[in-house]
């Protein structure tokens, strides 16, 4: 009996437990793009389901804003338009965003998409000619290889399925 009671108890509390998800603060709106421009973007929806942790690993490697674009070269070094290599940064940047994530037992995240530390798709492949390929940034990178789960900004309805169908496989338990 006691141990029904238990169970009750928790599952009570986790009712309005919101879990944390990594976000980009370039997406929340915070100046860090490497331009310095500031682009909010519409996360509303995912403010019901989720506790944003805020993260720019960028600028936690170091990297002022503004700053010159940086791009992966094919060999995984990456440098900026001034032909500085600047993988040092991304790499401590990376570092600094996992030790978030784990510190916050964080499972998912949010990141802006075409960055080099944040894209979980497509990067710019090194030429600065705008050139799209294949790739994931160096934070992705490093999250994905500890089993967080990275979308970009295009793919909110995703998250959102994801975080229904926990709902929906909690309840039937």
């Amino acid at each position: 009996m006691k141990k029904v009671l238990r169970c009750a108890w928790l599952k009570k509390l986790s009712i309005n437990f919101k879990p944390k998800i990594l976000v980009s603060a370039c997406l929340l709106g915070e100046r860090v793009r490497y331009d310095g421009e500031v682009k909010k973007y519409d996360l509303n929806r995912l403010e019901n389901y989720y506790d944003f942790i805020a993260c720019c690993p960028e600028v936690d490697g170091g990297l002022k804003t503004p700053r010159e674009p940086s791009e992966i070269l094919k060999d995984g070094t990456v440098i900026n338009s001034a032909g500085v290599d600047v993988s040092r940064a991304f790499k401590k940047g990376a570092n600094t965003t996992l030790s978030l994530a784990l510190k916050h037992d964080i499972k998912i995240a949010l990141l802006k998409s075409k960055s080099p530390s944040c894209s979980n798709k497509m990067v710019y492949d090194g030429t600065f000619t705008n050139s799209l390929v294949e790739g994931v940034g160096k934070t992705v990178k490093l999250l994905l290889e500890n089993d967080i789960e990275v979308f970009n900004e295009m793919q909110i309805d995703k998250i959102l399925s994801k975080r229904e169908d926990a709902k929906t496989t909690q309840s039937l338990f």
